[in-house]
């Protein structure tokens, strides 16, 4: 599967095709999405779709145009077409995951489960074509979890920042929100980083894992205080807190260390 440029070609067809889809299943679900989380008494969540459906669908778009530049990259068997595919995939990602969420909270179909799942396997499919060493693609695994949870850290301070009314936690929704969306970037541009073996990913690594502890602990834990139960916002930095201890033990400095010679 390394260097194999006309399947690299042929799943970038694919990935074109994927913005596509994206664009019309959020366009088809957007309103609906929106509606029905008002007529739930949800009017906070209605606007957080609002925003980050209109968000991920230009990201989405984006990454499908990336594919474009990635198939004439593999159509004439450039050494960095695989790369760019996995950037296109990883912004791919984000924009099937969330959608999935709102709608089905309300019992609504979640069509962007297959944008997600496809972007999954291109992901996977550019690692294995760009020759990445199978250590390294598991790092990278567990920081896409990172990445991921910690957009979605940001995505919830949208609306508790509208629902919750004490100054103090209201006060922290809004300074981590995008705090959390500049860590989840932080952590894919290390991602980017590692699989091209940079010799600057740990310092990157470390500022990535305390942006997403920095934008989710504080609320978390205060979540834990109020509510009396577990906060769906601290996975995100409990995950980032242990990458940064790997990232900064022998073992992950050996790794990064190696990679990037």
């Amino acid at each position: 599967m390394k260097n194999n440029h006309k399947l690299g070609a042929v799943l970038a067809v694919v990935g074109i095709l994927t913005g596509l889809l994206v664009f019309y299943q959020l366009a088809s679900i957007y309103n609906p999405t929106m509606e029905g989380k008002v007529l739930e008494g949800r009017p906070d969540e209605a606007i957080t779709v609002q925003i980050v459906f209109a968000l991920l669908g230009w990201v989405g778009m984006t990454a499908g145009a990336i594919w474009a530049a990635v198939l004439y990259g593999f159509l004439n068997q450039e050494n960095w077409a695989w790369f760019w595919g996995v950037v296109a995939a990883t912004l791919q990602i984000l924009a099937g995951f969330f959608p999935m969420i709102p709608p089905a909270s309300i019992g609504m179909p979640t069509p962007t489960v297959w944008v997600f799942l496809i972007a999954f396997a291109l992901w996977f499919a550019m690692l294995f074509i760009g020759g990445v060493e199978k250590r390294v693609i598991a790092l990278a695994f567990v920081c896409g979890l990172a990445y991921v949870l910690t957009y979605m850290d940001g995505v919830g301070a949208i609306s508790r920042y509208q629902t919750v009314e004490e100054s103090l936690p209201n006060g922290m929704y809004a300074m981590g929100q995008m705090v959390n969306w500049w860590g989840a970037a932080a952590w894919a541009v290390f991602i980017f980083g590692l699989i091209k073996n940079k010799g600057w990913i740990i310092p990157v690594g470390i500022f990535a894992a305390m942006m997403s502890m920095l934008g989710g602990f504080p609320v978390g834990i205060t979540d834990i205080i109020r509510l009396g139960r577990f906060s769906m916002f601290l996975p995100a930095p409990i995950i980032s807190a242990g990458l940064l201890i790997y990232i900064l033990s022998p073992a992950g400095k050996r790794l990064l260390i190696e990679k990037s010679r």
